[in-house]
């Protein structure tokens, strides 16, 4: 029998999509070539963040999410139990620091145009922002704390989307990669071709993240997904003296460049289990993941700037990982306008665990004709401001 939908790809984007719609009573298939959860979903620190976006479309889709998470987590408990492993979702709060003079009035200008947007940013003062956050570096020159900020253990959460979509209906089959599309005698992409057979569909959702643009060329039509590779360190167990996601300001402007050479700022945040991890850096080196001493030390070097206990840590391992980067930073979300029976949930560089829920809402709307919970226009293939690099990448 034939599915009403195939999604490309098992990470946290992919698996919220078939979570939503199974529960919505669409027949849903998942192919990844690998295991679930076994790209940038794991790769990454779990934030959903309100804090490092500006005015537009993308904060208004992180604000949608970050009404659903509360929620979600909930109905993920009750229905899969206390044998299911805890998403470890945790509203615990961001602070986004100046270290410089010269940082200060540009955050806090910042901050000031998030709450046109109605973001909570609340700008507060040295003795305050130590009071959140004792261990801080006193040095800093300005403060600005998000209460609305959160993390989720991405894995776990992917895995646990993916149960309830089972639960569901769902059909979740690993080790099976996608190769290319079937084609009714109309052109309309009526399924794929894969390792282990053709899945015909009524249709088909790329949500492959950095991998989506190879996904795509398969099925003849471009798509300027390109890798942007992070590389995070994590220190061993602690005592717990890092109490948000704390970052530097700077790491605002390294979200929104698309320039692709190497950039790191300052990110900070404990986990449940007791770790730390530091962050963050960007570089477009495509799918090249070779250890990058570089990057490590200045990785640490930034950390040390906002937390210098940090000086006394010992790093248990290092980790890269491939942000899916579109070149106007937005993600795509919704129809192919070149291919008949083919949709698109990618481009979300490293935001894509945060806006999973909304994402996955959005395209549920729109695949069953139904109006979207935002204005779908920003997120769509055909925007003026894809043209250009959709040429470029055919």
């Amino acid at each position: 029998m034939a599915s009403d939908v195939v999604i490309v790809g098992a990470g946290i984007v992919g698996a919220a999509c078939a979570r939503a719609l199974a529960v919505s009573g669409l027949r849903v298939t998942v192919l990844e070539r690998g295991a679930a959860a076994s790209g940038t979903s794991a790769k990454g620190e779990g934030n959903l963040l309100v804090s490092d976006k500006g005015p537009g479309a993308e904060l208004d889709l992180a604000v949608y999410a970050a009404s659903l998470w509360p929620a979600l987590v909930a109905e993920l408990a009750d229905e899969l139990g206390p044998a299911f492993p805890e998403l470890e979702y945790e509203r615990k709060g961001g602070l986004v620091v100046a270290t410089t003079e010269a940082g200060s009035a540009p955050l806090l200008a910042f901050a000031a145009s998030q709450r046109t947007a109605g973001i909570d940013a609340r700008p507060v003062a040295l003795g305050t922002a130590l009071e959140l956050e004792p261990w801080l570096n006193p040095a800093i020159t300005a403060a600005v704390h998000y209460p609305d900020d959160a993390q989720v253990q991405p894995v776990i959460a992917t895995e646990a989307l993916l149960a309830s979509a089972r639960n569901h209906g769902a059909i979740v089959r690993t080790g099976v990669e996608v190769t290319g599309a079937t084609r009714d005698a109309t052109g309309r992409i009526v399924g794929v071709t894969t390792t282990d057979g053709d899945v015909a569909a009524g249709a088909v959702l790329i949500a492959a993240g950095p991998w989506s643009g190879e996904v795509a060329r398969a099925f003849g039509v471009s798509l300027p997904v390109r890798p942007r590779r992070g590389m995070v360190l994590v220190t061993t167990r602690m005592p717990h003296r890092v109490f948000h996601k704390v970052y530097d300001g700077d790491y605002f402007g390294a979200t929104q460049s698309s320039d692709a050479a190497l950039q790191t700022s300052s990110v900070v945040e404990s986990t449940a289990a007791g770790t730390v991890l530091l962050g963050s850096s960007r570089e477009q080196v495509g799918f090249d993941d070779r250890l990058r001493v570089d990057v490590i030390r200045e990785v640490a070097a930034k950390a040390l700037r906002l937390f210098p206990f940090l000086a006394d840590a010992s790093i248990m391992r290092t980790y890269g990982g491939f942000r899916p980067f579109m070149p106007d930073h937005l993600p795509v979300i919704g129809e192919d306008h070149r291919a008949a029976g083919l949709w698109h949930a990618s481009g979300h560089e490293g935001a894509g665990i945060g806006l999973s829920l909304a994402t996955a809402e959005m395209l549920v709307a729109r695949m069953r004709g139904e109006a979207a919970p935002l204005d779908a226009a920003p997120f769509g293939l055909d925007r003026p401001t894809l043209a250009p690099h959709l040429e470029e990448a055919a």
